[in-house]
């Protein structure tokens, strides 16, 4: 039987090439089941949207944003991934840069099951 391949946006790969610093910052720490064993996928196609960060056994989505996002400009897609029974966790890209550990301390507790998710702007 042939591998199955998963749909892949053309968009991701575009991104995954031109990742900003607190995306690396971030996947540095998050790769290779890093975080509490997990593991998390890098600029993940689901639906028709693209989460830069995917742990799919944990139905958890982290979102590194820079200025060019808002709730009001984002709420389609949440509302689509929620939908999905992801949840989703935000943080600014200046968050991840000055205070990763605190950025790894809320995702950790979301995997662990004793956060609810949400913004953590």
């Amino acid at each position: 039987m042939p591998p199955v391949r998963r749909t892949i946006s053309p968009h991701a790969a575009p991104l995954r090439r031109a990742r900003t610093e607190a995306e690396n910052h971030f996947w540095q720490a998050a790769r290779n089941r890093q975080i509490a064993g997990y593991k998390f996928r890098f600029q993940h196609s689901i639906g028709p949207y693209i989460a830069d960060f995917a742990c799919l056994e944990a139905m958890l989505i982290v979102e590194i944003d820079g200025s060019q996002h808002s709730p009001e400009s984002d709420a389609a897609r949440k509302a689509y991934l929620e939908s999905e029974g992801f949840r989703i966790l935000r943080f600014w890209n200046n968050a991840v840069l000055e205070s990763l550990d605190g950025v790894l301390t809320v995702v950790s507790a979301a995997l662990a099951g004793s956060a609810a998710g949400g913004d953590a702007r």
